[in-house]
């Protein structure tokens, strides 16, 4: 099949692109970008106006299948990715039966394929049943597709259990992406320890609970030689341990996400909304802050949604019973360009380093540039669209989302995968 993209602002910092022009692709691959470009049959589509960039990637969701289908599945979870303008994302192992050995791997590659709306890449669980306990099946899931591993959702407790995973981890070329979480100093907490915990009564998550594992794992990170990812980074004294790892030149790596940079606890209020309940929790806003500087100043490697869909019967309970987790593959993009794009913040060269070119990097899969011979993976973005996020939009299956409510400019409008519409015009493609 043949496709034509006419009149759209391509921009790819990789090659130092950023120009309006055509694209031409034939069999999923990038043939050729010039002006006044022929095809003689195939499809074409005049994208002016718009922007083109390589396929942005979510390197941190949760779309709970196998197990926990009644929240989100695959097929709803990619839908959803491709809605919010994501041509591939990263899965979470935290699944029923945990993400630990080969078989499970097979079952999300299986389901992705036959099913998916976007390049499925899946992690491994770094110990079985996420126990912390006993090494996972870590060969058998490389050689069946596994990109990383994590026992995101809790975390490795045990630095010695760490260390063997990250020994092994460094022997197949794979990132260890850690939840840092110290279960006996986080505790039953609920919310950031501070103002908000005490006027509202909720127990308290102090931010050192997350802070010690960073600066434990950089240290593990520099004994083993494994690369380091530390998964939605929320707190200024993370952020700068990080920072002071990179200067090192040590191999570590981190990811935010827009409702840690975006919503503070100041969002929980005396109506104990429970879809801001998350993990780790909202900081203050002087975290978030400091966690843009991050961004703008490229201590943050990527932004990630940490997608984590639950049941409404599920948020709508007490604050302390509620699941903790937020939506956000579907708002992310939108976020990310009303917020740090169009205040000038960052450049659309920055957004696309952010969330097309660094995840793919961290991940160690396939690279996508706007150049002949690459796969067309492409994210098209409409800059100045304004939009409300409502509900009744999403595609997921869950709605809890902090940024219901929220008007916002610019979103993604068509994504292609291997060449092929996922999603045109707004709508998935079926």
């Amino acid at each position: 099949m043949a496709l034509m993209l006419k009149n759209a602002r391509f921009i790819d910092p990789q090659v130092g692109l950023d120009e309006v022009c055509d694209m031409l692709i034939r069999d999923g691959k990038i043939v050729e970008l010039g002006h006044n470009l022929d095809m003689p049959k195939g499809v074409e589509r005049d994208l002016g106006g718009k922007i083109v960039v390589p396929g942005l990637v979510d390197c941190h969701v949760h779309f709970r299948d196998p197990g926990m289908e009644y929240k989100e599945d695959i097929e709803t979870g990619s839908r959803a990715a491709a809605h919010g303008g994501f041509t591939g994302v990263c899965t979470m192992p935290n699944t029923k039966p945990t993400t630990d050995n080969a078989s499970v791997i097979e079952y999300i590659n299986k389901k992705a394929a036959d099913v998916g709306k976007c390049r499925i890449y899946p992690s491994g669980a770094c110990t079985v049943g996420l126990r912390g306990e006993a090494l996972s099946e870590m060969g058998d899931m490389v050689a069946h597709g596994a990109v990383a591993f994590t026992d995101d959702g809790r975390g490795v407790q045990d630095s010695g259990m760490m260390r063997r995973v990250m020994d092994y981890a460094v022997q197949f070329g794979k990132v260890v992406m850690s939840h840092c979480q110290d279960e006996g100093l986080v505790g039953k907490g609920q919310i950031n320890e501070g103002v908000q915990s005490t006027k509202l009564g909720l127990a308290g998550w102090p931010a050192a609970g997350e802070e010690l594992q960073i600066q434990r794992d950089i240290e593990l990170s520099r004994l083993t030689g494994c690369p380091l990812h530390v998964q939605h980074l929320s707190s200024l004294r993370g952020l700068n341990m990080v920072r002071r790892a990179k200067e090192e030149g040590l191999k570590v790596t981190c990811e935010v996400t827009p409702h840690h940079m975006f919503l503070s606890e100041e969002n929980i209020t005396e109506t104990y909304d429970t879809t801001f309940k998350v993990n780790p929790p909202l900081r203050t806003k002087e975290d978030a802050a400091e966690i843009i500087k991050g961004v703008v100043d490229g201590t943050v490697d990527i932004i990630v949604t940490d997608h984590a869909p639950h049941a409404d019967y599920e948020k709508d309970r007490e604050f302390e019973l509620a699941p903790f987790g937020m939506t956000g593959i579907e708002t992310s993009l939108g976020t990310v360009i009303t917020h740090l794009v169009k205040p000038g913040l960052i450049s659309w060269n920055r957004l696309v380093e952010l969330m097309a070119i660094n995840p793919r990097a961290i991940l160690g899969v396939e690279e996508v540039k706007l150049a002949p011979g690459y796969t067309a993976d492409l994210t098209v973005i409409d800059p100045d669209v304004e939009w409300d996020v409502t509900v009744d939009d999403f595609e997921s299956k869950a709605n809890n989302c902090g940024f219901v409510g929220a008007h916002l400019s610019g979103r993604a409008t068509d994504v292609y995968v291997g060449g092929y519409a996922t999603m045109e015009e707004g709508v998935v493609v079926e």
